[in-house]
């Protein structure tokens, strides 16, 4: 894809970062994460939105409305097996985002977000939601804690958090006082990272409490934040990274922050004694000798230069089954999209 001539419309993982598709105004391909091998591609015409279910042969596919047969309002769920469209939806207004698990369809508007049961299409539940122009969105795949997350409010960052399960809302949470940029649920739905339009400061809340857990600050100045993602895990991740217009790389240890509910309580030798832990920790083994420390080394690295500033970019952190690169992590390896 370095190659080819047409710029890249959208890049997208699925579920667990095995795979990753990138769409042009020539069509799709989906490659395989860990070795860069290409799985399957489309040259039908010009995407914005390419959605995969796991390993799976569907996807949801957005045409960007260049060919009168790809509305931007028409959602087409896709066979790669048999290279046919299944079946396809029409909406009203243009399809800004769609997400899905093994359960769950989920469609979001401009101010509605439709959800569907994926195996009839039937429609279980319409949400009617603030102004989304971005179709800003978060979603879990998870079965036992599957949210969705949603901006609640145009003026402030606000969140509104949905059970896609159990169809019904479960919390509002306050996250900033400017308006939201950026989100990411866990793949468990247990935690929420948010950013705000300012940029400095990454916020991380308990789902089930509606808590602030931690509190990381990304920089002094202000800078636009590209995208969030927790590492993997079974339980608590461990990981937090952020990609930003400044064109780095910001890594945040969640075992090793500061939680906002015990940040008074403790004392200089237990914060010493966390410091300590750095070099043993899940993320001093995955970070690269050219990573520096930035502000508090205990729990924020930074990888400069990452992309080029400005350039939007996606960063990942997926887990591997086999590296022949001995420099990077046996579990981990980074994946980033500059597009």
């Amino acid at each position: 894809m370095a190659n080819h001539s047409y710029p890249i419309l959208c890049a997208s993982f699925n579920q667990d970062f095995s795979l990753f598709a990138i769409a042009t105004r020539d069509g799709f391909k989906i490659f395989d994460s860990s070795t860069g091998r290409l799985c399957y591609e489309q040259a039908i015409g010009a995407f914005t939105i390419v959605e995969m279910l796991f390993s799976s042969s569907l996807l949801a596919i957005v045409g960007a409305g260049e060919q009168p047969s790809l509305s931007p309002r028409r959602l087409c769920l896709f066979n790669t097996t048999t290279g046919h469209p299944l079946r396809e939806l029409n909406f009203l207004t243009s399809i800004l985002a769609v997400r899905m698990n093994r359960k769950r369809l989920v469609v979001l508007l401009q101010e509605k977000t439709y959800v569907y049961d994926i195996n009839s299409l039937t429609i279980l539940d319409t949400i009617d939601t603030a102004p989304n122009l971005k179709g800003l969105c978060a979603f879990s795949p998870s079965l036992d804690g599957c949210f969705l997350a949603l901006p609640a409010c145009t003026t402030r960052g606000s969140v509104l958090l949905y059970n896609v399960m159990e169809l019904q809302s479960h919390c509002e949470i306050d996250a900033h006082r400017a308006p939201l940029v950026a989100m990411v649920l866990s793949s468990n739905g247990m935690y929420i990272a948010t950013a705000s339009e300012q940029g400095t400061i990454i916020r991380v809340h308990s789902v089930s409490e509606a808590t602030k857990s931690y509190s990381f600050r990304r920089g002094t100045y202000p800078s636009t934040i590209f995208s969030l993602s927790f590492g993997p895990s079974m339980e608590i991740p461990e990981i937090l990274v952020a990609t930003s217009s400044s064109g780095s790389v910001h890594a945040f240890s969640l075992g090793l922050g500061i939680s906002q509910s015990t940040a008074g309580q403790s004392s200089p030798q237990k914060l010493k004694k966390k410091r300590s832990r750095r070099s043993n920790s899940f993320l001093g083994s995955m970070m690269l000798e050219s990573v520096t420390d930035a502000l508090d080394p205990a729990h924020h690295n930074v990888l400069h230069n990452a992309a080029p500033a400005g350039v939007k970019s996606y960063a990942v952190i997926r887990k591997v089954d086999k590296i022949t690169d001995p420099s990077i992590s046996e579990t981990l390896a980074w994946s980033l999209f500059p597009y």
